[in-house]
């Protein structure tokens, strides 16, 4: 199953953030970012929690599309921060590892806008059976 990423669902924290959801299918997921200021931490370089949503939201919508659109959620989120940043954007592309019936593993390679990898992360999902969180 393939759509159009424009026309993808988006929940109010990646609107929050300004990700947006540049190609979509059940084996490739890519979102990018604009940074801004808001997405720094103290020290004025990019927030460790934005590579880990980013990460995170990229495996999951990938995530959803690799099971037909039926939900799901995150497990675990392990994000290695490679480079700082201060300015520009990052890219995260998420592919499938392992897509099994009950859990699915995808990795996520982040790059800075002169193709530099940034951050990594492994991201474990649960399939919701039901469709619906406990």
């Amino acid at each position: 199953m393939e759509i159009d990423p424009k026309n993808f669902p988006r929940d109010g924290f990646l609107e929050l953030l300004g990700v947006e959801v540049i190609d979509l299918t059940p084996e490739r997921c890519e979102v990018r970012l604009e940074i801004n200021d808001t997405h720094h931490q103290p020290y004025g370089i990019v927030h460790g929690g934005v590579y880990c949503t980013l990460a995170e939201s990229a495996a999951s919508v990938g995530a959803v599309m690799a099971i037909g659109g039926k939900p799901a959620v995150g497990m675990s989120n392990h994000t290695d921060f490679l480079r700082s940043m201060r300015e520009g954007t990052i890219t995260a592309v998420a592919t499938p590892i392992h897509v099994g019936r009950s859990s699915q593993l995808w990795e996520v390679d982040m790059t800075d806008q002169e193709g530099r990898k940034v951050a990594q992360s492994k991201v474990r999902l649960f399939n919701l059976p039901d469709g619906v969180a406990d």
